[in-house]
């Protein structure tokens, strides 16, 4: 290998990818102050006064503008004006994620507090970091809310795109390996197990800018393992999706959608034998 040329090479590439130095550290770091300052259970300090949350709002807005600066450098502007657009609607992202941690108490027998849920509860958690990325995602902010949401699903093991739209009230139970798609549109009251997937029926590239993903009207509840897949499938409202169900067209409204179970009875005398099927 010839030292000197592959230096070469790499610094130019390194130039023209530079996104500023710790970038991903950066952006946890930026997340984890950001819950802290919203709920007191990810604190590591108090605020007694109301002029040092004010304060710490401040702060954070200027670590906001700093981090998106990189992907943003059309004006000088920009990036000031995101931080400031995204602080603006941050009271109405922390009243939703209250009704989320209730919503997400109220269905499950063994949440005993909203304390809990937001202590405990990593569904809760990746549904904080996904409103904060939906709302950079949706000023227009390249790459950045990406960030956001990959470091959601390294501490919880959720992968919400900062593109999906979710309505009100949602609560995610356990939550391990579900993943919901770019273009999917959640309404409200909706309630998803572990394992879900909200896809895409196509991975082709030229689809990229399309509704790939499904829509979930309001009052779903979406059971484990199932995969609802298609731009074009609806699941109305107040429907019930069965564990393990694969669902590529739409369901009216009230649907019961489940998988259709066979039961083997062995015989007794010889287990070996094929009995029959009870359904």
């Amino acid at each position: 290998m010839d030292t000197t040329s592959f230096a070469q090479r790499l610094k130019e590439r390194r130039d023209s990818h530079a996104l500023g130095l710790q970038v991903k550290e950066s952006t946890a770091r930026f997340v984890q102050d950001l819950l802290a300052l919203l709920f007191p259970h990810f604190c590591r300090e108090e605020f007694h006064e109301t002029g040092e949350i004010a304060a710490r709002i401040t702060l954070l807005r200027r670590d906001l503008t700093s981090l998106v600066q990189p992907f943003l450098n059309d004006t000088p502007d920009a990036a000031a004006d995101a931080a400031r657009n995204f602080f603006a609607t941050l009271p109405s992202i922390h009243d939703s994620l209250w009704l989320d941690a209730a919503a997400i108490h109220e269905g499950d027998p063994a949440a005993e507090s909203i304390d809990e849920v937001v202590l405990a509860y990593p569904g809760f958690t990746a549904i904080a970091i996904h409103r904060f990325a939906h709302r950079l995602y949706a000023l227009g902010i390249p790459v950045f809310p990406r960030l956001l949401t990959e470091y959601a699903h390294q501490l919880t093991g959720i992968d919400i795109h900062p593109g999906a739209t979710i309505g009100s009230s949602f609560a995610i139970d356990h939550g391990t390996g579900l993943v919901i798609g770019e273009s999917t549109v959640i309404g409200n009251h909706v309630k998803v197990y572990q394992g879900v997937t909200l896809g895409a029926l196509s991975v082709d590239k030229k689809l990229a800018k399309s509704k790939r993903h499904p829509t979930i009207e309001d009052h779903v509840v979406i059971y484990a393992q199932a995969v609802i897949l298609g731009g074009a499938t609806t699941v109305g409202h107040h429907s019930i999706i069965g564990g393990n169900v694969w669902l590529t067209e739409s369901v009216p409204p009230y649907s019961f959608v489940q998988v259709e179970h066979r039961t083997l009875v062995r015989s007794q005398s010889d287990p070996g034998v094929n009995g029959t099927y009870v359904i």
